[in-house]
């Protein structure tokens, strides 16, 4: 005889909509009413209804509820890693807002990888995912066209492009870069390394390298003398660039990081071959995120909007997905913070 695979548990039944409608001593459809809509029930009856829902430990039937409406209440959001705190912020308050509108979150991480992000889309949308938040406009138009044909909104993050034809919330990664180059130039530095994730696939890093050339290029500088030293992002992987860089001819007299994680790394590196910073070298990083001010010297570094990112995000495709105006792409301003990391040129 084949035995149950737990066969001291007692059989157990979820509690149905009946069972808490009886126990609180109303209908089926005021039930219904108190969890999908509150406002339309009494306190009274709905404090009834709550009470009877946890002692019941009733859950409601979400995958029933969506099969009724074609909708989930699900949104996804793939970012490109979860090693690092750079996207914490923004996802943090992309979450909040859609708290705020019942709606469930899922998220994913590509690594930075563009084969992996596209399988991650499509297997988000056939879970039931509504709508999509993505990070960047790199990826093929194939991708876009299966999300048009599925007739899922997505928005775009971290980046802003007006003449895309995808709305975007994001800041002028160019820009800032640039914005930040010319405080490192303005103190004298000419020998210049940039360290940057695998610009390939990846528009936020290749607009920053952008940004870097731009201000040389503004001063009459050659950027055939930039160097460019690319590493996935990682505080190791950081230590190692700085390490390379100063085996460079001229030696960089600055390190310009295309992100906190990696700034960090560089940081602790030079410590560990006795460079003084800034004195021996400068190093700047990108994004601000909590490491910046606490690691030392606290760290130069570009300030990114991300929870005012995540939160706008949140409200566009809330608004997509019922079929509302979200308005146009929207530009979020990103700041230069100056602090102990950067000095003169020595």
């Amino acid at each position: 005889m084949t035995k149950a695979p737990f066969p001291d548990e007692p059989s157990r039944t979820s509690p149905t909509l009946e069972d808490v409608a009886q126990r609180a001593g109303v209908s089926t459809a005021t039930v219904s009413r108190c969890l999908n809509n509150p406002k339309m029930v009494s306190e009274k009856t709905r404090e009834r209804v709550l009470s009877a829902v946890k002692t019941l430990g009733y859950t409601p039937n979400f995958g029933a509820q969506a099969l009724a409406a074609k909708r989930t209440r699900t949104f996804g959001a793939i970012i490109p890693t979860m090693e690092n705190a750079i996207f914490a912020r923004g996802l943090q308050a992309f979450q909040e807002e859609l708290q705020r509108h019942g709606i469930t979150l899922l998220v994913a991480s590509s690594s930075y990888n563009p084969e992996l992000e596209e399988e991650q889309i499509r297997s988000l949308v056939a879970r039931g995912a509504d709508a999509l938040l993505l990070i960047g406009f790199d990826r093929t138009p194939q991708v876009y066209e299966f999300l048009k044909k599925q007739r899922i909104p997505c928005v775009v993050a971290w980046v802003y492009d007006p003449s895309q034809s995808h709305l975007s919330i994001g800041f002028d990664n160019r820009s800032a870069m640039r914005a930040l180059t010319e405080q490192v130039l303005d103190l004298g530095h000419r020998a210049i390394a940039f360290v940057t994730a695998e610009r390939d696939g990846n528009d936020r890093a290749r607009l920053r390298c952008e940004g870097v050339e731009q201000a040389m290029l503004s001063r009459n500088l050659d950027v055939g003398n930039l160097h460019v030293i690319e590493a996935p992002y990682s505080i190791d992987n950081g230590a190692r660039a700085l390490e390379a860089a100063m085996e460079l001819d001229p030696r960089p007299t600055a390190i310009l990081c295309g992100n906190d994680v990696l700034a960090a790394g560089a940081l602790r590196q030079a410590r560990k071959m006795g460079l003084e910073v800034p004195r021996d070298v400068s190093i700047t990083g990108f994004d601000d995120i909590e490491i910046a001010e606490i690691v030392t010297p606290a760290l130069t570094t570009v300030h990114v909007p991300h929870r005012n990112m995540g939160k706008g995000a949140a409200r566009m495709l809330v608004a997509l997905r019922k079929g509302e105006d979200a308005g146009s792409s929207v530009q979020l301003e990103a700041t230069t913070k100056i602090r102990e990391s950067l000095g003169p040129a020595p």
